[in-house]
């Protein structure tokens, strides 16, 4: 009787187990991480529920659930909203990749099927999203007609946020330093260059300085952008003092000024690409050392393993570039 005793007593500890562990592993594939993550993005419960387009408690409940699983908190509350605790960014970097390693599997299983569809998301800056990447995007679908894309325009680091989120496959901007979540999947040189008229006096020069410059209006990106923050760091260093006659925080507005005027503003040749072929403005090199060490990047989450589509259309940028 001593056996059958002993294994009584162990199974419905070992089902105890059992049940403990089960919930856990459900529950992180259901609804609650939804929820978990749109209220890590919008910083609130109830803008969160707004955007889920339900009820705020439904979204407490669904944190509650999660939090009560894994028996640990994963925010901290705070008067004005709600941000990650340690535990709730290990959760984050979880749920993200298992959302976009679901899609990509999609992508792939409809891909062995022959179907040749797919989605590639992408946001970039406005340099890139206005004219440039639009081109490439029609070529690329010319040969691979199935795949859709989604391309929205924002500044740097908010490129940066939503690719770390994994709110997008790709990020498409130019970088000055590394960024901690993201890796590099594509970098080319992108100096900056001096934009004038065809008719301005400069517009024959090889080559120009900063400092010569300095001689004409200038016509600046606003003091958030990198590329302004890129241009005071090197009139910084050589002692210069740049006094814009017009300021704007969208590229093309500066563009179009400098055609209509003798006014000089600076961009890298990509997103003037078009604009140089049909001659509506020209761009100079420039000798200063800062303004030759920008580089064109397509930024994807670290570590994820990214849809066919995303790597074939990354392969078209290449060879489009190289």
């Amino acid at each position: 009787m001593a056996p059958n005793a002993s294994s009584s007593t162990a199974a419905p500890a070992a089902a105890t187990q059992s049940t403990r562990r089960d919930p856990n592993q459900r529950v992180l594939q259901e609804v609650a991480l939804r929820y978990f993550l749109e209220v890590a993005r919008a910083g609130s419960v109830t803008e969160a529920a707004a955007r889920l387009e339900v009820a705020p408690s439904a979204v407490s409940r669904q944190i509650g659930r999660l939090e009560r699983e894994l028996d640990t908190l994963l925010f901290e509350r705070r008067a004005r909203g709600m941000t990650l605790n340690s535990a709730g960014e290990l959760l984050a970097a979880h749920a993200r990749r298992a959302w976009l390693d679901i899609e990509r599997v999609t992508d792939d299983i409809l891909a062995l099927r022959g179907l040749r569809q797919g989605e590639v998301r992408i946001v970039a800056t406005e340099g890139f999203a206005y004219e440039f990447l639009p081109a490439v995007v029609a070529d690329f679908q010319a040969r691979c007609p199935g795949i859709r894309f989604q391309l929205d325009m924002a500044v740097q680091r908010e490129v940066a946020r939503r690719v770390r989120e994994g709110l997008v496959d790709l990020g498409v901007t130019v970088s000055l330093s590394s960024e901690s979540g993201l890796q590099v999947a594509f970098r080319h040189p992108s100096p900056v260059m001096a934009v004038v008229a065809p008719d301005h006096p400069l517009a024959d020069r090889r080559q120009v300085s900063l400092a010569q410059l300095l001689a004409w209006p200038l016509a600046l990106p606003a003091g958030t952008s990198t590329l302004r923050q890129l241009l005071d760091i090197s009139s910084s260093r050589q002692g210069l003092v740049l006094q814009p006659v017009i300021t704007s925080d969208h590229l093309y507005p500066l563009i179009q000024y400098v055609t209509h005027t003798q006014a000089v503003t600076f961009c890298g040749e990509l997103a003037l690409r078009q604009q140089l072929h049909n001659r509506a403005v020209v761009a100079i090199p420039l000798r200063d050392r800062e303004m030759n060490e920008r580089h064109f990047e397509v930024q994807t989450m670290a570590g994820r393993h990214l849809p066919d589509a995303a790597r074939a259309f990354i392969d078209h940028l290449r060879k489009v570039l190289e």
